[in-house]
This record gives C-alpha cells, structure tokens and sequence, in this order.
C-alpha cells in the first residue's frame, strides 16, 4: 500500500499532466495555410492509388478473383461437386476452367460461372431456381442506402448487396451519389470531373423543363430564358454516356468525386429560377428515358451521409429504401431524426405540389416506396444483443430481423479497398470465410425477399389492369 502523503511517481500521471509548453512548441511545426490541405489531398492521393494498384493485374484494371469448384457449388450453382464435374465432361464446349497445379481444384472467371449457370437453368433440375426471377415487361428496381449519419456501413451495405445480387445473376447498375466517391473506389471507377457523375442529367433535367417552359412563354409572346453553356451541353448527354463498365462483368458504374458536391448548390439555384422544376423527378426520368430501367435487373443508389438535393432525387427515384444503423443510442437517435426529416421533406414537396394540382383538378402528388426497411450494421452479439432486441420492439417489421455481424474477413476487405466476395477464401480457410460471407448473403437474402415481393406484387397489379 502507498504511503499516505507520498507524491505519485511520473508514471503514475495521466499522460496530459505536466506537460512542457517548450517541447509542444517545438513539437507543432509551422502554422498551415491554405496551400498545406493541397500538399495533404496530393499525399493521399498517391497513397489512395497506392492502396487501390495493389489489387490490380500488371498492365490492366482491376480483375475478379476466379471462382474454385467448390465455391460455385456451394453457393452459385447449389449441385453436388461430382455432378458438377460430370457435366463439365459431358460437355466440353462449356467452360472447363483452369488447374494451378497439375490435378488441382478448378477455377472460373464470374463470366464462366454465368454461362454454366444458364447452362444449368436450361438442362438442369426444374426444382431448382438457377437463375434469379424478374418478371417479363416490368422495369429495373432501384434500392436506396440512405442514413445522414457518417460511419454506419452505408456504402459497405450497399456495395456488397450489388455484389451479392450480380453473384445470384442479375444485371446490375451502381450509381454513387456521394462526391466522396467511396463507391467508386470499390469498383476501380475513374471520375474525371462532375461530367462523368449523375450531374449532366441533373443538368438535363432541368434544362428539359426549361425549354418546355421557353416554348410556353413564346405562345405567350414573352421573351424566353437564354440555356447557359452548362444546359446546353447537358441536353446532349444520356445516361449510358457517363456509365462505365467495372472489373465485375455484370455490374456496371456511374460513378463520382469532388465536383459533384458543387450539384448541391447549383440545383437551388434552377430551383428558384424555374418553381415549376420537378426536381426529385430527374433520376428517375431519366434513368427511364434512356433505358437503364430495362437493361439492367437491380440498380443500387448509394447516397451521401446528409439529406440534400442529391439524396432526395436518390430516395424519390427508390422502389426500396434501407436504412443502415449501428446498435447504439446515438445511432438510433440520428435514425429516428433522418426518419423524422424524410417524413418534414417529402411532405412538405407533397403539399406544395398538391396546392397546385388540386387548383387545376390534376392528381396529387403521393410518394411511395415499395418496402422501407432499416438494418442494423458491424453487429456484435455480445455486447449489443440487448440493445438490438429494444430496437426491435420499438421499429417492429420496419427493422430487419437480420444483423449484420462485423466478423474478421470484413474488417479485412475493407482494409483492402474491396468487398467480402472479391476476398479469396485460401488467405483465411473456410470456415472462416463461409462466417464472413454469412452475414452479407444474409443481408441479400433479406433485400431479395423485398424484390421478389415488390415484382410480384407490380406484376398482379399489371395482369388486374389489362384484364
């Protein structure tokens, strides 16, 4: 026991106790200036090209890992492995794949495992879905990742449910709204200005709705608004302009960076000149006009962390909107605000849409979304089991059953600038990736119960009307 009056030795301080104002001034350094967040954005920049070239082939972009026999048949074509390799001799015009050592385990590129797959659908067991339903006629569904709280896995969720939904075979389209550009990173997109982003339809949009109203004032006989530099060039720009193909041969990007942030103020601006603007129309109207709605099955939005201009077009073009959260107090609280806003803003474009539509006997306006479903993100069972049961009772069917568990392999491809399913099994062993894919296949499982629902249900509604 320490004497009673004897002062604490040194390391026994807490360590912001007796401090040298001396040493931390020689510590600090010079004081920054503007040019210093430049000198630190070029540093990262390397260091972002770096950490991204380390998964890349020499002399290519980013590649897909191949895919072993095993893993295909246990999650991609569900058959026997014997079965499986039965058929491939049987028919040797299919892809054989390749052996890294003489005898070895089977490997295949995803666009291999596409065809064996409609291979399968066409010659294999009628009991069995081998390829992922979409009703005939009926467009794309888009899915929303929404919460303006930073840190919740809002683009990890999203990039691994396009990557779950082009495994389970569908066509699938990316679109990054958030000018941080952590979803273009993922799929090794190259943004070189707003241009490439979803800013020129935006633009076009808008642009459209001016030259429609231009033609009204002439009928009228006044004088029309002049289309600046930045409409004119946008009026000529469709969305398969700014799409671009990733290292996944079923996904495809639209993606973004820094400049698109600039759409944030540029928006309220076309906004005040021309009051008639359905602004929360763009997306969808475009994406609709220029066909993206039929050449792809699922399109994933991925929205910045605040609900602006670009998160409302991003949730009013959304059939499904999820919402990611931790189980915590604070996340919880920000959630039910984000809620509390959405209801504040959507309402509030409701009203004042329908102020006019009733006064000339039109329809009102009436959002509606296919499913809302919120989703609780890098779950720990032991510590938030409690927490998460609460949640539960207060959200009810609004919050998905489901927690998605944060286990090793996640933590690692998130390090490595990638998602679970490009991680390859043999730098862990199986039982721990078939745990780290778990959560995430999961997590699709749940999403995919939303689109099937949502296409079935469009489907009768579509059979009742042309009855």
């Amino acid at each position: 026991m320490r004497a009673l009056g004897k002062p604490d030795q040194p390391s026994d301080l807490p360590p912001y106790f007796n401090l040298d104002p001396d040493a931390a001034l020689a510590q600090l350094g010079a004081p920054s200036d503007t040019a210093a967040f430049a000198r630190i954005a070029q540093a990262c920049d390397a260091g972002r090209q770096d950490l991204a070239g380390r998964g890349l082939e020499e002399g290519a972009g980013r590649a897909l890992r191949l895919f072993s026999t095993w893993e295909i048949t246990r999650y991609l074509i569900p058959v026997a492995q014997g079965h499986f390799r039965r058929v491939l001799k049987q028919n040797p015009e299919l892809p054989q794949g390749r052996s890294e050592t003489e005898g070895g385990a089977k490997w295949f590129t995803l666009d291999e495992v596409l065809r064996l797959r409609a291979h399968f659908a066409a010659e294999g067991s009628k009991t069995k879905d081998y390829l992922p339903w979409r009703p005939k006629g009926l467009p794309a569904k888009m899915v929303a990742v929404a919460n303006f709280k930073g840190g919740v896995g809002k683009t990890s969720t999203a990039a691994h449910l396009a990557m779950s939904a082009a495994l389970d075979g569908y066509k699938v389209l990316v679109v990054d709204l958030d000018s941080q550009g952590s979803m273009t990173s993922i799929f090794g997109g190259k943004v070189a200005d707003e241009w490439q982003t979803v800013f020129p339809l935006i633009a076009r949009h808008y642009g459209q709705h001016l030259r429609a109203e231009n033609q009204r004032r002439l009928d009228r006989g006044e004088a029309p608004q002049p289309l600046d530099d930045t409409l004119s060039e946008a009026l000529e720009i469709r969305a398969p302009d700014i799409v671009q193909e990733t290292h996944w041969p079923n996904i495809d990007l639209i993606g973004a960076q820094l400049n698109l942030y600039w759409a944030e103020f540029q928006i309220p601006v076309w906004r005040m000149a021309g009051r008639g603007w359905k602004l929360w129309d763009a997306l969808t109207e475009c994406f609709e006009a220029d066909g993206l709605l039929d050449q792809y099955d699922v399109i994933f939005l991925d929205t910045p962390p605040a609900l602006g201009y670009l998160t409302i077009n991003g949730l009013a073009a959304a059939d499904i909107l999820l919402v990611p959260l931790g189980a915590s107090f604070l996340e919880f609280d920000s959630t039910g605000r984000f809620f509390d806003m959405l209801h504040s803003t959507f309402s509030s474009i409701e009203e004042a849409e329908n102020v006019a539509a009733r006064a000339l006997g039109r329809e009102g306006l009436n959002f509606q979304w296919d499913a809302v479903r919120a989703v609780i993100t890098r779950y720990d069972r032991t510590q938030q089991a409690e927490l998460a049961a609460l949640l539960q009772a207060y959200l009810g069917p609004v919050l998905s059953p489901h927690r998605q568990d944060f286990t090793a392999l996640i933590g690692q491809a998130g390090e490595q600038v990638r998602g679970i399913y490009e991680a390859d099994y043999r730098d862990f062993n199986r039982e721990t990736y078939a745990r780290g894919r778990e959560t995430f296949d999961a997590t699709y499982a749940a999403l995919k119960q939303l689109l099937l629902g949502s296409w079935r249900r469009d489907e009768l509604a579509a059979r009742a009307a042309a009855e």
